[in-house]
C-alpha cells in the first residue's frame, strides 16, 4: 500500500511536474525466473500480447516531451491464465521499476520506453587501416 502512495505523489508531484507526452506503443521486458528466457514486447497502445501464461496488455505509455529518451511511464494490465483476476494492473515507471512492481512467483514485467518517434544519431565506425589521420575537432 506504501508503494501506491509514494507512486501517486510521484506522479502527482508539482516540482517534477513535467509536460508528457502519449505514445502510440512501447517495449516491455519479460523474464521467466524458471527457466531464464528474457523477451522484449513491442506493443502498441491498447494491444495485448500472450507469451506463456501471461497476457501483457500496454493500455498507455508516456514520455516528457522536452528528452523522450530519459523516461516511460506505462500503464499495463497483466493476466494469467492461472488466476481469475489481474496480477498486475497500474503504472510502471522505466527509471523505478521496483516502484511499483508486478508481483508475480514466475515472471517479472518492466518498462523499457515507449514508442517516441525519437531515433538516436547513426553512430559511424571509422574503417579499420585506414591510413588518414582523424581530423581533430578542436583545432586552434
Amino acid at each position: 500500500m506504501m508503494r501506491v502512495f509514494v507512486l501517486a505523489l510521484v506522479l502527482a508531484a508539482p516540482a517534477a511536474a513535467q509536460d508528457m507526452a502519449s505514445a502510440p506503443g512501447g517495449v516491455v521486458r519479460m523474464l521467466d525466473k524458471l527457466t531464464g528466457a528474457v523477451v522484449d514486447l513491442s506493443l502498441s497502445r491498447g494491444q495485448a500480447v500472450t507469451q506463456g501464461r501471461l497476457t501483457v496488455q500496454l493500455d498507455e505509455c508516456r514520455y516528457p516531451t522536452d528528452n523522450p529518451a530519459a523516461e516511460a511511464q506505462a500503464h499495463l494490465t497483466v493476466l494469467d491464465a492461472a488466476a481469475d483476476q489481474p496480477v498486475f494492473s497500474g503504472w510502471m515507471l522505466a527509471s523505478s521499476p521496483a516502484l511499483s512492481a508486478m508481483d508475480h512467483h514466475r515472471y517479472d514485467i518492466w518498462v523499457l520506453s515507449c514508442d517516441s518517434g525519437f531515433v538516436a544519431p547513426e553512430v559511424v565506425v571509422p574503417e579499420e587501416g585506414a591510413d588518414e589521420p582523424i581530423e581533430e575537432i578542436n583545432e586552434g
